[in-house]
C-alpha cells in the first residue's frame, strides 16, 4: 500500500536533479527516448532504486499479515509465521525463539548489507538544494 508512493516520490526527488544537460547531450549525439533512459538515466538511478528495493523487500519479509492470511497451509508457511507460532505453543522454549529470531534476521541483513552504499545514497537524493 505504501510502495508505490514511495517509489514515485524517491525517483521524482531524484530525477529532478539530473541535469537536463545530460539528456540535452544524449540527444544531441543522436540518441533515442529509449536509449536515454537505459543508456544515461537508469544507471543515475540505481541509488534510488536500490534504496526503494531495500525498504520493500524489508516490508514484504516482515509482513505476518500477509502471510497468515495467503499461506494457511501447514507446508508452505514461512518462517515470520512459524515464530508467531512458536510464542504460543512454545512459550518457556527461549532458546529456540531466539535461535529462529536470529535466522529470520540474517536475510535482511545480508539484503541491506549488499545494498548499504546505494541505500544511503538513495535516500540522500533531494534532501539537500545547491
Amino acid at each position: 500500500m505504501v510502495a508505490l508512493p514511495l517509489a514515485i516520490f524517491l525517483l521524482h526527488k531524484f530525477m529532478k536533479e539530473i541535469p537536463a544537460s545530460l539528456v540535452e547531450a544524449a540527444r544531441m549525439d543522436g540518441a533515442g527516448h529509449v536509449k536515454i533512459f537505459f543508456r544515461v538515466l537508469l544507471p543515475l538511478l540505481t541509488p534510488a532504486i536500490a534504496a526503494f528495493g531495500v525498504f520493500q523487500f524489508l516490508w514484504v519479509w516482515n509482513d505476518l499479515l500477509v502471510a497468515l492470511t495467503f499461506a494457511s497451509g501447514p507446508d508452505t508457511v514461512p518462517l515470520t509465521v512459524r515464530l508467531a507460532e512458536m510464542v504460543g505453543t512454545r512459550g518457556s522454549d527461549w532458546y529456540l525463539l531466539a535461535s529462529g529470531a536470529f535466522v529470520a534476521m540474517v536475510v535482511p541483513l545480508v539484503v541491506f548489507l549488499a545494498l548499504q552504499r546505494y541505500f544511503v545514497r538513495g535516500l540522500l537524493a533531494g534532501s539537500v538544494k545547491g
